[in-house]
């Protein structure tokens, strides 16, 4: 009788632990963080993709939390975290202009600058 009621007490604690992940796999608190960062900054740098003429979202699998960015010159390869969570609804068309975002420049010098961002999936 002991034994079953300490698998249920462990069942039931594993069950509230798992519902705490759910949802990407992250915590509430970092989802919750997640929000606020996303809400307050936008997904993309300040350059665009020539090809494209707008920053290119590169939807990455949600369970994914970091990036690399690599830059020319010493010390200068950061790993971030990826914050935005790519939606399913179309918003309709963009407001974006080509003006409002810098070209790649002729001699980049970081990964930021070839104007491809990402972003967590929602799936």
């Amino acid at each position: 009788m002991k034994r079953f009621m300490l698998y249920a007490v462990l069942a039931t604690l594993m069950g509230a632990w798992t519902a705490e992940f759910a949802m990407a796999g992250q915590p509430l608190r970092l989802r919750q963080r997640a929000s606020y960062h996303s809400s307050m900054s936008a997904w993309h740098g300040n350059y665009y993709s020539p090809a494209w003429g707008m920053p290119v979202a590169v939807v990455a699998p949600p369970t994914s939390e970091f990036q690399t960015n690599w830059g020319w010159g010493v010390g200068n390869t950061r790993v971030t975290r990826i914050w935005h969570q790519f939606g399913r609804d179309y918003p309709g068309p963009s407001t974006y202009e080509r003006g409002m975002f810098q070209p790649t420049p002729a001699w980049p010098s970081d990964t930021d600058q070839f104007g491809f961002y990402y972003v967590r999936g929602p799936w």
